[in-house]
């Protein structure tokens, strides 16, 4: 069994930025929503991402406003640690002795979530200062700084020792970058049969151009969504072989539902993104591919 390398420098200078890098970054570093900080301070588990899987409906008819606000919030919070869960189970198999790539890891939740089922050591990068600091002062807060380093980098350049990884994912971190550098980028971080995950939201191909919907999500974020063909391209180009793909839109429409009637943590993009996956323009997929 092959030792997992040793853990580098947590932070380092990030490669040269675009001025649209700069920009996400800024964004990022400032980033404050309660969306994502209000869920995670329930358990320290930081998602920057959103959910799959039925919801308790039951939770909107609590009478007591606070306790209804807090139901709601633990309710949104489980559907997307589930997602969570949902990527780190087509990882595998792995053991304590392995790597693992988050690529674009936010506050770091996914790489804490692949640790804690596998016993893995995990390499987190984010282009945000802010949150690789953040994500830092929760792996040591739940002493798993050992095996859980987060680092300030740039997924498309991480700097880091080629095929140390038996697998690597992007959650909902794809629409920010060029798909064939960062395909690029995980093919070389990769060993040989080692396995890349990823879930995103893309636009229908067969729908035509991107949407109105998917424009104003690209304006909310400040992102560019990819067309659901580009992915199977791009990693065709760049040896991930697709071993399993899953069309997750009708499960994660449920969050986006309970999270339209969360007063306290909307954010004004929720019947967007509702619309655009009811008119088949925008759909939510889970691709699981080996690098060969």
């Amino acid at each position: 069994m092959t030792t997992a390398p040793v853990a580098r420098t947590t932070t380092a200078p990030v490669p040269a930025q675009s001025t649209y890098q700069t920009r996400v970054a800024d964004y990022w570093n400032a980033e404050e929503n309660p969306v994502n900080l209000e869920l995670g301070k329930i358990d320290d588990l930081y998602h920057h991402h959103y959910g799959v899987g039925n919801v308790d409906w039951t939770v909107l008819d609590e009478p007591d406003p606070d306790l209804r606000r807090e139901r709601v919030t633990a309710e949104l919070h489980r559907v997307e640690h589930a997602q969570a869960e949902l990527l780190a189970s087509h990882l595998g198999p792995l053991s304590p002795a392995d790597r693992v790539f988050d690529a674009g890891c936010g506050r770091g939740g996914g790489s804490v979530v692949a640790n804690l089922r596998y016993g893995c050591h995990a390499d987190g990068v984010t282009i945000s200062a802010k949150q690789a600091e953040f994500a830092n002062e929760m792996a040591r807060k739940r002493d798993i700084d050992d095996k859980v380093h987060y680092h300030h980098r740039n997924m498309l350049d991480t700097g880091f020792e080629s095929g140390a990884y038996a697998a690597s994912w992007n959650n909902e971190s794809t629409m920010y970058v060029e798909l064939d550098l960062l395909f690029s980028e995980h093919a070389r971080l990769l060993r040989r049969g080692g396995r890349y995950v990823v879930i995103t939201g893309c636009y229908n191909d067969t729908y035509g151009r991107a949407s109105r919907e998917v424009s104003l999500i690209n304006a909310h974020y400040i992102c560019d969504i990819h067309p659901r063909s580009e992915y199977f391209r791009a990693m065709a180009r760049n040896r991930l072989v697709p071993v399993h793909v899953e069309d997750l839109t009708e499960a994660t429409m449920p969050y986006w539902e309970l999270r339209q009637q969360a007063d306290h943590l909307v954010t004004g993009i929720e019947d967007t993104f509702l619309s655009a996956y009811r008119n088949g323009s925008f759909q939510y997929l889970l691709i699981a591919a080996d690098r060969i």
